[in-house]
């Protein structure tokens, strides 16, 4: 017997690439970055089995040490907002903080679209040093009801 091959069958011979962040089961293999953006197609996934009508909404700075969730998100393409998550990069850290602040009282707008809003923010040490006062109000507002369901 030849050493690479092997007695198991391949399980999943048509896996790609891009099932890191589309596969809806099974294996996949996938980079930390990879992680943090598949984990926000899950939740929309996951709101969506209970009947909950929610979008997700991603902001952060590039230059930080995790500037790749950028990368990765454009790489999904247009599937990713096509999902129900919206991407939008910040000049700094700050300014990613407080569109996330914002998009936590969309039960408050009376135009709403949707029940409620999931987010992620990222930036570096520096930024958050930045970002305190919206990250202390965002912090003491809380998320909307639809914002971090569990």
């Amino acid at each position: 017997m030849n050493p690479i091959e092997t007695s198991s069958p391949i399980r999943r011979p048509a896996y790609q690439l891009a099932d890191s962040l589309w596969a809806r089961s099974g294996a996949v293999f996938l980079t930390g970055t990879q992680a943090l953006v598949r984990v926000l197609l899950m939740q929309r996934q996951r709101d969506a089995a209970r009947g909950f009508d929610t979008q997700g909404f991603v902001s952060g700075y590039r230059g930080s040490p995790l500037g790749m969730v950028d990368q990765a998100i454009w790489k999904a393409g247009p599937r990713f907002e096509d999902a129900g998550i919206r991407f939008v990069p910040a000049i700094n850290e700050e300014l990613a903080a407080t569109q996330v602040l914002g998009t936590q009282r969309v039960e408050s707008d009376p135009e709403r679209t949707v029940e409620g809003v999931f987010a992620m923010w990222y930036g570096k040490g520096p930024g958050v040093d930045r970002a305190g006062d919206a990250l202390k109000h965002g912090n003491a507002y809380g998320s909307s009801p639809r914002g971090d369901e569990p």
